[in-house]
This record gives C-alpha cells, sequence and structure tokens, in this order.
C-alpha cells in the first residue's frame, strides 16, 4: 500500500462517526455541509494534522473517495452513513458527479406489479437459510434441483448493485421474488424467474444481512425484515416496499447488524455486532465499551421485548500513555443469524471476542436464551480468554492479544439419521465442535479442520443435514488456504477431504482458494463459493466437483449497471423453486470487489 493510501485511509474522518445517517427517503444530502460540519475540524490543513486538507483530498475521483467508504481504511465511518450521503461527500470531494442513479433501478422495471401470491414453502428460502435451525440445507422439492440436474446449470440473468464494492446480502426467495438488500443500503423487490425489479427502497445504512419474509397481522399481507450497518432494523411491505417500521437497537457509533434477524412467529431475533475493533489500536480512543446483544422484537411494531447484553456494563480501566481514557470489559459481538429451537424453547447464538478486559465468560461461545424472557440458560464456550482489539500493554488489555476466535457461523441444529440433535459450530480457531442440547451444549465430538487465525479458520458458514457436516476452511493467511472436509455426524471422524482445485482468478492480491463465504446443501450436492471467484458444486458422497462456474468477469446486467464478480466471500449460493441465486465480489478481508447477483437455471 503507498504512503498516499495509508494517509487518505486515516483521513476521511473519524468525525464521520458521530451520526450523519439521515433518512435516505428525505432530500439529497449536500456533501459540502457534511463534509464542513462533520470533517473540517480533521481536514482543516492545521500544521501537525495526520488529516489531508480539503485541496489534497479534492485531488481524488469521486471513484477513489466512494471506494475509500466502502472497502477502503475508512469502511467502518462509510457503514454508518447511508449511500446517498457516501455518493454526495464522494462527489463533492471529487468535483464531479458519479455515473447512474444510486438504486441502479432506472433500467429493469417490472412492466407490471402483480398482487403478491400466498407463499409456498415448497419454493422458498427464507433468511439466511430455508429454516430457523440454519442447518443451510434446502429439500429436493423446495430446491427444484436434482443432483442429476446440476452440470445443466446455466447463467439466466445478472443484476448490478451501483456504488458497491462488495455484494454481501444474501438473496432471500418467497412468493416468486428475491429480496436482497446492497452495500449501499439498497433493497430491491425481483422478479424469481426474469430478475426484473418491482420495488427499492433506500436504508439509512448498507445492507448486509438476508431479509425475513413473514405474514402480516389480520391478513393483511406479508412483510420483510432485515438490518443495516448502522444497528438499525427494518420492516416493510414485501409487496409495495413501503416501509412498516424501522427501530435503533444500539447507539454505540461502531454497533451494526450484520447477522441475519430470525423470525419465527410473531418474534423477530436480531443479533448486533460492532467495528470497535477498528477504531481500539488508535491512540486516541477510548477503548471500549461496546457490548454485543441478542434482541427479541415483537414483529407488528418493533418493540424490543427483550435484550440480552453479552458482556458486563464497562468501567474505567485507567488511561493509557497518552492519557486516554480505557474502559473494560467490551466487545462478545453477536455475527451470524440466531438458531431457534422450538423444542426446548430456546435460542441459540454464536459470539465473539472479548474487546477490553476482563475476558467474558459469554466470548467465542455457543449460547442459550430462554425465546420468552432473554435469560441465558447454558454458555459453552469455546475458547476462554480470548481478548483482542484493544492496544497490547494497556491496562485494560494485557500484554498479549487473543487469538480472535470468533464464532461467525450460526450454530446448526440438526437432527442425525439416528435421531439424535446436536447443535454443530464452526470456528475461526479451525475447529468444529458438535455438542449435546439435552445437555447444556456438552461436548460430543471436535473436529480439527484448519490452523485458523483471525481471518479464519472456518469463517462465515458451514451446512450439515442427517449424516455429515460440511466444513469449508479460509486459513487465508498461511501457505495453504481452502480445502473442503465432510465429516460423520455420528462421530465426528473425518469421511472426505476435498483439496483446493487449481484457481480460476489471476494471481495477485485476493487471488486464493481460500473457502470464506457460507456453503449450501441439496441432497446428494455441496455448493461451495470460493475466493478465487468460483462456485463449484461438490458431491457429498465424496467430495468431487461436479460442476463449476466462473464469476472472474464483467457482466451485462438487466439493470444496466456496470457488474462484474469478485471474491465470494459471506454469504452462499441461495436455491429454490429451480433457480439457484449467488453474489459475487467482496471488496474488504483480503477478496477481489465485485457487485453482481447472479441467476441460474437448468437449460
Amino acid at each position: 500500500m503507498s504512503i498516499g493510501a495509508r494517509a487518505f485511509q486515516a483521513s476521511v474522518c473519524l468525525a464521520l462517526l458521530v451520526g450523519v445517517a439521515s433518512s435516505a427517503l428525505a432530500q439529497v444530502p449536500d456533501g459540502a455541509a457534511i463534509f464542513a460540519r462533520d470533517c473540517a475540524t480533521c481536514h482543516d490543513g492545521a500544521d501537525g494534522s495526520r488529516a489531508p486538507s480539503p485541496e489534497i483530498l479534492k485531488r481524488r475521483s469521486p471513484e477513489a473517495v466512494l471506494a475509500a467508504l466502502t472497502a477502503g481504511g475508512m469502511r467502518p465511518q462509510g457503514g454508518r452513513l447511508s449511500g446517498a450521503e457516501r455518493r454526495a461527500v464522494a462527489e463533492f470531494l471529487g468535483g464531479r458527479a458519479l455515473g447512474g442513479d444510486i438504486t441502479g433501478a432506472r433500467l429493469g422495471r417490472c412492466t407490471a406489479s402483480p398482487p403478491l401470491p400466498n407463499p409456498t414453502a415448497s419454493s422458498a428460502w427464507n433468511g439466511w437459510s430455508p429454516s430457523i435451525t440454519n442447518t443451510r440445507f434446502q429439500s429436493g422439492e423446495a430446491a427444484g434441483l436434482t443432483a442429476a440436474q446440476v452440470p445443466k446449470l446455466s447463467l439466466k440473468w445478472a443484476f448490478g448493485f451501483p456504488d458497491a464494492t462488495s455484494a454481501w446480502s444474501q438473496p432471500t426467495v418467497a412468493s416468486g421474488r428475491v429480496f436482497v438488500g446492497s452495500q449501499n443500503g439498497t433493497v430491491y423487490s425481483l422478479d424469481a424467474k426474469s430478475g426484473c425489479i418491482y420495488w427499492t427502497f433506500t436504508a439509512k445504512s448498507g445492507v448486509r444481512t438476508a431479509l425475513s419474509f413473514g405474514p402480516r397481522e389480520s391478513s393483511r399481507g406479508y412483510a420483510v425484515y432485515f438490518g443495516d450497518t448502522g444497528a438499525n432494523v427494518y420492516a416493510l411491505d414485501a409487496a409495495t416496499g413501503r416501509e412498516i417500521w424501522s427501530r435503533k437497537l444500539d447507539e454505540h457509533p461502531y454497533a451494526r447488524i450484520t447477522g441475519s434477524p430470525t423470525l419465527y412467529l410473531d418474534t423477530l431475533f436480531v443479533p448486533v455486532s460492532s467495528m470497535e475493533e477498528t477504531a481500539a489500536s488508535q491512540p486516541g480512543y477510548e477503548c471500549c465499551r461496546f457490548r454485543g446483544s441478542l434482541n427479541a422484537l415483537d414483529v407488528k411494531t418493533g418493540a424490543v421485548i427483550w435484550k440480552t447484553y453479552m458482556s458486563a456494563e464497562p468501567q474505567p480501566a485507567g488511561q493509557n500513555a497518552a492519557g486516554v481514557a480505557l474502559w473494560g470489559p467490551s466487545g462478545v459481538g453477536i455475527w451470524s443469524a440466531p438458531t431457534v429451537d422450538v423444542k426446548r424453547g430456546l435460542v441459540y447464538a454464536g459470539t465473539g471476542n472479548t474487546y477490553s478486559a476482563p475476558a467474558q465468560p459469554a466470548a467465542d461461545a455457543i449460547v442459550a436464551f430462554d425465546m420468552k424472557s432473554g435469560a441465558i440458560r447454558w454458555i459453552r464456550q469455546l475458547t476462554a480468554g480470548d481478548i483482542f482489539g484493544c492496544r497490547a500493554g494497556s491496562a485494560n488489555c494485557g500484554e498479549k492479544a487473543g487469538p480472535d476466535f470468533d464464532l461467525g457461523t450460526p450454530p446448526m441444529l440438526v437432527t442425525s439419521s439416528a435421531g439424535r440433535d446436536l447443535i454443530v459450530a464452526a470456528q475461526k480457531s479451525g475447529n468444529a465442535f458438535a455438542l449435546d442440547p439435552d445437555k447444556d451444549g456438552a461436548l460430543l465430538w471436535q473436529y480439527h479442520a484448519g490452523e485458523g487465525s483471525i481471518w479464519g479458520g472456518i469463517q462465515w458458514g458451514a451446512a450439515v443435514d442427517g449424516d455429515r457436516a460440511y466444513f469449508p476452511v479460509s486459513d487465508i493467511r498461511t501457505p495453504k488456504p481452502g480445502g473442503l472436509h465432510g465429516v460423520s455426524l455420528a462421530t465426528g471422524e473425518r469421511a472426505w477431504y476435498q483439496p483446493p482445485p487449481p484457481l480460476k482468478c489471476a494471481s495477485g492480491t485476493g487471488c486464493s482458494a481460500a473457502l470464506i463465504s457460507a456453503p449450501t446443501l441439496i441432497p446428494g450436492v455441496l455448493f461451495s463459493g470460493s475466493n478465487d471467484g468460483a462456485l463449484r458444486a461438490h458431491s457429498t458422497k465424496d467430495g468431487s466437483v461436479i460442476w463449476e462456474f466462473d464469476t472472474n468477469r464483467e457482466f451485462e446486467t438487466l439493470n444496466g449497471v456496470r457488474a462484474g464478480g469478485g471474491a465470494i466471500q459471506g454469504p452462499g449460493p441461495t436455491i429454490a423453486g429451480g433457480m439457484l441465486y449467488l453474489n459475487s465480489g467482496y471488496g474488504d478481508h483480503l477478496g477481489r470487489p465485485g457487485n453482481v447477483l447472479l441467476a441460474f437455471e437448468v437449460q
């Protein structure tokens, strides 16, 4: 990275954090006013300031400014802005307008908007997983796709996300429509077969989560629910995109919602995580005060039924060498979708590390909550003492940073073919676990799949059926990234291992065989997206590749937005009604940018 790039990343101003995220449905934001109000104190050109002056910043193109706010060093700050606000600041500094509109919906509109048909579970994928147990297994009937048909899959249409370097919201399929969010905060309702646009909605910040779909009260149609990177939750009318309600769940400036909300009956379970770790290493930052939480919301009004924090209330913990106040404990965000156990009346969540001492017992753990009250019923900690994010050597941190072994993969509740219930969990440590839900998460078996690191290990997902669990390995910072494991559900022993196939991407930064995204199962086939830009279908018998598609190119999109594929990280493919949908592009975490949604069908 060049010195200029480092200076720019250090620049666009910590003051952006103070809450410029106003509704994008209001008037077009004034980029000059936003900059003057929230950035001028950092970018005043004074001697000793590390932030470039406005004159220097204005030598940048608007595309470069926007890239810094979406995928560069200022992405945490940019994540707090609406897409319109990021665009306004970029255009002000760059001195010219960016091409196209923020929604990318001028072209590709549906010619008619028929009433939303009643959904059928036999052709839907609702939220992070087809079921609230988060196994990522889609039945043959709902998939509408058999193992024999998979080699005949071909691209049907492509859709581009404007102002984006990552395509990171997993599509939801219901009532013949695809609901998907985007990095700039635009949410879309598309026709599942043709990809034409029924409606768009612009959230206050970027939308990374999948959308959950469900009926509204008194037979008033259906709604979709999602969260954004500003820690806001929304309910929209599924037929029209009209906002029903929205609610901010956490006022911390770095709080965000990355884990997809899980809907069960009239309750929406919403996790909260944060990017405070990225600020904690700055000498002037008062580390740390964020507390991860799981929230239960009334779907009718958005009212919070209960909120359970994962960390104790932070207390003063001295000062650092610069005299800045320190705080602790903190952290323990929930990065992934909660899992609902109807039989036991519990909700399970996987948690992240502690940010500042003392180390918290709920960190790096599977936590079981009472569904009605939010009370913690049990905690199974998988890594103890993991304090990561604060400055090593500080009074509230310790001399050595922890390993950052979050659980970014949701707990998977599965009934084996032998009739036994298990919770299967996977961790950035590279280890996977089977826990007993009837014995407070007692360990049944442990499997070592990868070396593990702050980049994973097992990062964003795994999958399980009645016989086996399937673990893709990232290990992106190691000499040997990638690899796919099939593991016996009964014993935890390896059934097969599939080494990484030859890379599809050109050599260079972001090109690797790391398997970071969540896989998806249908009977007999496991689909796994790779950091090299390829989606591959593996036989569940032995892991052999039976089909693959290379996303490393530009695509002609039905909405006219210039779009291409890149690294596949985060969400995995969605399969329903004979169609497969995949987001490609992840301009972060050692990935390569992209901004395309691809739809496949058997030809």
